[in-house]
C-alpha cells in the first residue's frame, strides 16, 4: 500500500522543486504534477512528488488519521495550525 503525505511548502527552488514541511521534517521534492502550488499550499506528497494541492482542513483530517498510528509516524506530529507559524 503507497501513502500520500500532506506537507506544505515553504520555499520555492529552481528545477521545478520546493522544500515541504512533512510532519515536522523538511524535505526537498518535485513539483512537476502540481505547478500551479505556491509557498503556503499544502500539497499530498508521494515518491518525492508532489501530487495534489489541498485544503489545510483536508491536510489536517488526514495528519489526524496518521497520529491515530504513533507506530507508523512516531508520536509528537504537530497540527497544521503549528507548522503554519
Amino acid at each position: 500500500m503507497c501513502l500520500a503525505i500532506p506537507a506544505k511548502i515553504t520555499e520555492l527552488k529552481d528545477g521545478n522543486l520546493a522544500t515541504v514541511d512533512i510532519l515536522g521534517v523538511t524535505r526537498d521534492i518535485a513539483v512537476d504534477l502540481t505547478p500551479q502550488a505556491g509557498v503556503g499550499d499544502f500539497v499530498l506528497v508521494h515518491a518525492g512528488f508532489a501530487i495534489e494541492v489541498v485544503d489545510p482542513g483536508y491536510a489536517q483530517e488526514t495528519i489526524d488519521l496518521i497520529k491515530q498510528f504513533p507506530e507508523l509516524a512516531g508520536e509528537d506530529i504537530p497540527n497544521v495550525e503549528e507548522s503554519s507559524r
